[in-house]
């Protein structure tokens, strides 16, 4: 039950758009700076880790597709990535 819901959030959450919610970042970062013990302060907490969440998962996707990188072989274990055209 909560894989299932937690998953529906991630796909969610690829759907959206690293540019806006980067543009939305200080918006949250400034709620969470302003502490009050409130439900509100608690989400914004939540959504600014989320957004970073978004940005570091595409940086890591980013930097892999720049080195041409894929899932690794099984068979591949002293070689942690393989080049796949040059």
């Amino acid at each position: 039950m909560l894989e299932k819901i937690l998953d529906q959030l991630a796909e969610k959450i690829l759907g959206l758009d690293e540019a806006s919610l980067t543009q939305i970042l200080p918006q949250f970062k400034k709620k969470m700076d302003d502490f009050e013990p409130t439900r509100e302060w608690e989400k914004a907490v939540i959504i600014f880790f989320l957004i970073n969440a978004v940005r570091v998962k595409n940086t890591i996707f980013n930097e892999n597709v720049a080195k041409g990188t894929k899932k690794k072989d099984k068979g591949d274990k002293d070689r942690p990535f393989k080049l796949i055209k040059s």
